[in-house]
């Protein structure tokens, strides 16, 4: 189907928004995203189950896909959407409340592509972080991303928007035990790189050919010592002594950059 005639198709049958009051969270097992991107993302995701669209007419007019003629929306204001998400949030007159994702397993990247590289986060709770990290992970094509359940930020609007899309694109894994998970990584064939700054080599000269799982932990405490001794090798990107550290998630895209480019 051409561009132009899913645009067309993508007019939701909407009515007044009827009460308009929220505090941003959905309710339990349910996600509530924002942003045209992230909801583009959402509405265009077969893995999506979706409750309801609340939109502006310029926000719906913004979309690039396509609603069932049933399709759940409502046109609000400005004013009402910004009821529905967080403080400040920047919605874009578009807000959808879907199902969360169906959850994902370490198996089934057991025979991914040796090419993409998996991204282990040790306690990133930071929503924006790990949105960025997804969006990163997208851009340079890693198989998915790890996480300890309990040490993780929920699905959530604010890691939709950060991910711009990619939240619906990269498979996120979480884990009880991530000590536990990165011993099933390597025994698939992954070659665990642990980022820190106080590593001897560079990422550059750890990388091996096959298949590669970057390890990153949170900013200020970094990976916990468990979890480094779960790595096969420690690296740290070369930057000036003069900076002490990266934001994670500018560490995870130089990483990922890293690994896509290098020679094999």
């Amino acid at each position: 189907m051409a561009k132009g005639e899913r645009k067309r198709a993508l007019r939701g049958r909407a009515g007044r928004m009827k009460g308009g009051r929220g505090s941003g969270r959905a309710t339990t097992g349910h996600a509530r995203l924002w942003g045209r991107h992230a909801v583009e993302a959402a509405l265009k995701n077969p893995a999506r189950s979706h409750r309801k669209l609340w939109a502006t007419r310029e926000g719906i007019e913004s979309l690039d896909g396509e609603l069932p003629p049933d399709f759940p929306v409502e046109y609000a204001d400005v004013l009402d959407l910004a009821r529905l998400v967080a403080k400040d949030a920047p919605h874009q007159g578009l807000v959808l409340e879907c199902e969360e994702l169906p959850n994902r397993f370490l198996d089934e990247f057991a025979d991914a592509d040796p090419a993409r590289p998996l991204v282990v986060l040790d306690q990133v709770t930071d929503p924006h972080n790990v949105g960025a990290i997804l969006r990163s992970a997208a851009a340079f094509g890693a198989a998915a991303i790890v996480t300890q359940d309990r040490h993780s930020p929920p699905e959530s609007g604010v890691v939709a928007k950060s991910a711009s899309g990619a939240l619906e694109v990269v498979p996120w894994v979480r884990v009880v035990n991530l000590a536990r998970a990165l011993d099933e990584i390597a025994d698939a064939g992954y070659w665990r790189i642990g980022l820190t700054g106080h590593a001897e080599a560079t990422l550059q000269e750890a990388l091996p050919v096959g298949p590669v799982a970057l390890v990153l932990g949170a900013e200020g405490a970094g990976m916990r010592h468990n979890i480094e001794a779960h790595c096969d090798a420690l690296a740290k990107l070369p930057i000036m002594r003069t900076v002490e550290s990266l934001n994670v998630s500018n560490a995870a895209a130089i990483g990922l950059y890293a690994t896509a480019t290098r020679s094999s």
